[in-house]
């Protein structure tokens, strides 16, 4: 029951703009959702406010982010904006084109000097335990490769690789995940609030491939 109702919670909380508040936006927020790079730089250019926030909490570079504009994330980062804040629901960019499965995005951000360290949303968690729990194996890569920490423990007592098992489904897609993970060295021994471990857990699942490449691993 745990693990339904944190995939479900954690598909609601991460919101983009909807189709009514778009239309409705001014400045730097119309002009990042609609990947108007010239129209960003002018705007900053004139002492716009890169980092404005709407009802949401979103500033633009969120906006441009969800909405895949990555023309727009390269004029605002040009012109300052900060590539990390939070919004309301506590998602940063990072985390927002993690959870969409947007390499390109995510790569584009990470080369500006986005974090992939940083604690977000209302787990306690990081773009990397989301992208783990979603089974997005080459946005799992691209996050330890930038330094993402392996071993973070989130409020619901899961790590990445726990997430990897316990919100995914065994099969291919999570298999890889958590090979890339067990690669980059997690730590396979961390535990969730009741004492298992990833190996612990696979097996009470019957997700035979992940026991194996967890007992090749040297989990316990």
């Amino acid at each position: 029951m745990a693990a339904a109702f944190a995939a479900g919670a954690c598909a609601q909380a991460q919101v983009g703009p909807s189709t009514a508040e778009a239309a409705r936006y001014q400045g730097l927020h119309a002009a990042a959702h609609a990947g108007d790079a010239a129209r960003v730089a002018s705007l900053a250019a004139a002492r716009g406010e890169l980092n404005a926030r709407d009802g949401h909490g979103r500033t633009p570079l969120h906006v441009a982010t969800f909405a895949k504009q990555r023309g727009a994330i390269q004029a605002l980062a040009k012109a300052g904006a900060d590539l990390d804040l939070l919004e309301h629901d506590r998602y940063d960019a990072v985390t927002i084109a993690s959870v969409a499965n947007d390499e390109e995005t995510l790569r584009l951000l990470l080369s500006l000097g986005a974090s992939a360290k940083q604690v977000t949303s209302r787990y306690d968690g990081t773009a990397l335990i989301a992208a783990a729990h979603l089974g997005h194996a080459g946005v799992v890569r691209q996050l330890i490769a930038a330094g993402a920490p392996l071993d973070h423990v989130n409020n619901l007592h899961w790590t990445a690789a726990i997430e990897s098992v316990v919100l995914g489904d065994g099969g291919p897609r999570h298999q890889d995940t958590l090979r890339a993970l067990i690669a980059a060295g997690a730590n396979l021994q961390l535990a969730d609030r009741e004492g298992r471990t990833p190996l612990q857990l696979a097996k009470a699942r019957g997700y035979a491939e992940m026991v194996k490449m967890l007992e090749a691993a040297g989990a316990r």
